[in-house]
């Protein structure tokens, strides 16, 4: 694909009742993207909101069961498709019909018969801004260190499923872990050593957990945080062990801790159910907090719970 912008291979979804239009477009945009197709309305939306959804949307504004405006409508009202740029093409070539396209958060209109190679630039810049926007968002919501989410993606995260687990009944296990006397490590071994430290132990920490919903993130400084969506308090301490034993399998020297003569780390967790709810996820963080500092109070390189 012809862009500046490295990437895999973009998708753009064309939405029109007719499939001789659909065709035209799709063996003009084939060679440089990967093309969806729907001629209804509902199924345009279905597709928009799919996993692998599209980078782009090129659509006509007359169709029978939902015309073009309110798909765009209803794009730009869900969270989850509103960033998806869309190109109006349509025979609709009067300036109210444009102006309310526009007005509904489309890119671009396009009116027919098009110019093949208009179509193609207008297409192409759209997705290379389309990118562009999601490599930034992407930066924004990774710890530029340790290339794991950082806090602000993991505060996203912990108020979507908190919202959602708490709806549906469901359990949310929060893990809060913090490496033990790691000042004396950096103090000791340079600021570069401890950055190398927080790499290896963020990369072994983020290997644990095996489902896709599970999320590690840098918290700050030498404390990560780890969201267990659909997990009781004894899934989230099965990965909290394994998380400790990953941490002292590295065997990182650390001659001045007065734990072990490795980099360890310290756990503790909290579980929001039924049968130990929390008033609201800042309660669940507390409790989380409180059950590490026991942990480290303890003596460190073990997990506690909440109770």
């Amino acid at each position: 694909m012809r862009s500046d912008v490295p990437h895999t291979r973009a998708t753009v979804l064309i939405v029109d009742d007719q499939p001789t239009n659909i065709h035209a477009l799709a063996s003009l945009l084939k060679e440089d993207y990967r093309i969806l197709t729907a001629t209804r309305g509902e199924k345009a939306l279905e597709l928009a909101q799919a996993e692998q959804g599209p980078d782009l949307i090129l659509m006509d504004i007359v169709m029978p069961d939902m015309d073009g405006y309110e798909i765009c409508r209803r794009l730009k009202d869900n969270e989850a498709t509103r960033a998806i740029p869309v190109i109006f093409v349509t025979a609709l070539d009067h300036e109210k019909d444009e102006e309310e396209g526009l007005n509904l958060g489309a890119a671009d209109y396009i009116s027919k018969p098009f110019s093949p190679a208009v179509v193609r630039a207008r297409v192409r810049n759209q997705v290379n801004l389309k990118l562009k926007t999601d490599l930034l968002e992407k930066i924004s919501l990774q710890d530029g260190l340790t290339e794991i989410h950082n806090r602000r993606y993991f505060d996203q995260k912990l108020a979507e499923e908190w919202s959602r687990l708490s709806r549906n009944d469901q359990c949310l296990s929060l893990l809060m872990i913090d490496i033990d006397q790691f000042k004396p490590y950096n103090d000791h071994y340079g600021h570069g050593a401890g950055d190398d430290c927080l790499r290896r132990v963020a990369q072994a920490l983020e290997r644990v957990p095996v489902r896709a919903m599970d999320l590690v993130a840098r918290y700050g400084g030498e404390e990560f945080v780890v969201l267990l969506p659909e997990t009781d308090a004894q899934g989230a301490r099965h990965v909290a062990k394994g998380m400790i034993e990953a941490i002292n399998s590295l065997g990182i020297a650390h001659e001045y801790s007065d734990v072990a003569p490795h980099i360890t780390i310290s756990a503790g967790g909290a579980t929001h159910s039924t049968q130990h709810p929390k008033a609201s996820a800042e309660d669940l963080k507390e409790a989380a907090d409180t059950a590490l500092y026991q942990a480290k109070k303890n003596g460190r390189n073990q997990y506690r719970a909440d109770t």
